[in-house]
């Protein structure tokens, strides 16, 4: 008998499963439960993995509990805290605020006032300033600042940084600068240290779980996993890809890019595969920012019918993604996920689309001649679950979602 993996998405109204062949990458299963709200998210959990069988490894991840609201404080507006504000969103969480520069006393209210789960604070390449990280976490430190703290900033201040947060008995990781230097951007190690955060505070924070078991089955924030699933289907298809994961609560836009020489003006660096999540835009959750947006942006809605909401949404969310700088008009593929499009008629989800690719009063650049596709068994997530341990079946199973590989 060949070796499987259940891979579950626990988010706040649905957790799904997919159970994976690891040897052939086959997709063998799939199921939906409602998500347990207001008991313990493991009963439900616990009734797909009856359902599915005998499995060699679970993979889980969640975005249950409303997610991780993060804050972000750099130097520079354009530059370290764009950086940074840019590796948050790709790890997962909504940024609620984002501050440049040494912190005010105003600056302190104003970041409590967003009310984060995490703060990221960031500020100068390695090497190069090290007073203004130093001065703001100084200043939080005075300030009893109370919410954990990951510090990735420059490598010459990080410590003192770190240490100065840690006196005050916050819970601090120190991890690697965003920004070590000017035009590069590393997300991975504050990515890292934010996916812990984000596991902590989803079990610990929201209380989902009683005991300790569902945080250990926890491997990554969903988006974190699509984010990865993306960029196996990237690699596959061999051109720029964009995805769009319409929600209950949110709408996420997902773009990998081939990755090429950074323009001029690029000081905050390039992130080649990146993720922004709009967190008022949701077509069940959120309806009301949709109808805002769609005002302010100037779109026809439909708001009687759900594929009405996701193609606001879509179109909203995109022209967001591609005006924070992403260059998206050599995209080859377009996939849309959600399970407003999972349970449409082909030609209705391709209807819902349409407007967000031919949105010429956008303000960006349209891909040439994108082809679309609908992830109807929900993979991207599992995908991105295996992709480090079972690259093979990763892979196959991206092929699944039927974007077909091309050149750009």
């Amino acid at each position: 008998m060949t070796a499987r993996a259940a891979c579950l998405d626990v988010g706040s109204t649905d957790t799904k499963l997919a159970v994976v062949d690891l040897d052939t990458g086959d997709l063998v299963g799939t199921a939906t439960h409602p998500t347990t709200l207001g008991g313990d998210v493991l009963d439900g959990v616990d009734a797909l993995l009856a359902a599915a069988g005998p499995v060699d490894r679970v993979y889980c991840c969640s975005s249950a509990g409303g997610g991780l609201r993060l804050a972000v404080v750099g130097n520079e507006a354009l530059v370290s805290a764009d950086a940074a504000r840019r590796v948050a969103l790709s790890a997962g969480a909504r940024v609620v605020h984002v501050a440049a520069g040494p912190l005010s006393t105003a600056d302190v209210r104003a970041l409590r006032a967003a009310r984060p789960d995490v703060l990221l604070l960031a500020g100068g390449t390695d090497g190069g300033d090290t007073g203004t990280l130093l001065h703001n976490a100084r200043r939080l430190a005075a300030a009893r600042w109370r919410v954990p703290v990951v510090v990735a900033g420059n490598a010459d201040a990080r410590p003192e940084a770190a240490a100065l947060l840690a006196a005050r008995g916050l819970p601090v990781t120190a991890t690697g600068n965003v920004l070590p230097r000017i035009g590069v951007t590393d997300p991975g190690p504050a990515r890292a240290a934010i996916r812990d955060m984000f596991i902590g505070h989803v079990i610990g924070g929201k209380r989902l779980s009683r005991g300790t078991r569902f945080a250990r089955m926890i491997d990554a924030a969903t988006p974190d996993a699509v984010l990865a699933g993306v960029g196996v289907l990237a690699d596959r298809l061999g051109g720029d890809l964009l995805a769009v994961d319409v929600g209950g609560a949110t709408t996420d836009v997902y773009s990998a890019l081939v990755p090429g020489t950074p323009p001029p003006d690029a000081v905050a660096g390039v992130l080649w595969r990146s993720r922004t999540v709009e967190g008022d835009l949701g077509v069940r959750w959120n309806t009301g920012g949709i109808r805002a947006a769609a005002t302010a942006e100037r779109l026809p809605l439909d708001d009687t019918t759900p594929l009405g909401l996701a193609a606001a949404a879509v179109t909203v969310a995109v022209r967001r993604h591609a005006r924070g700088g992403r260059d998206l008009r050599d995209v080859v593929s377009v996939v849309a996920s959600g399970g407003v499009f999972r349970h449409a008629e082909p030609a209705a989800a391709a209807a819902a689309l349409a407007p967000a690719l031919h949105d010429h009063a956008g303000g960006w650049a349209l891909p040439r001649a994108p082809r679309v596709t609908v992830d109807a068994a929900y993979v991207l997530a599992a995908v991105g679950l295996l992709a480090a341990d079972h690259p093979g079946a990763a892979a196959r199973l991206a092929a699944t979602t039927g974007v077909k590989p091309g050149r750009r």
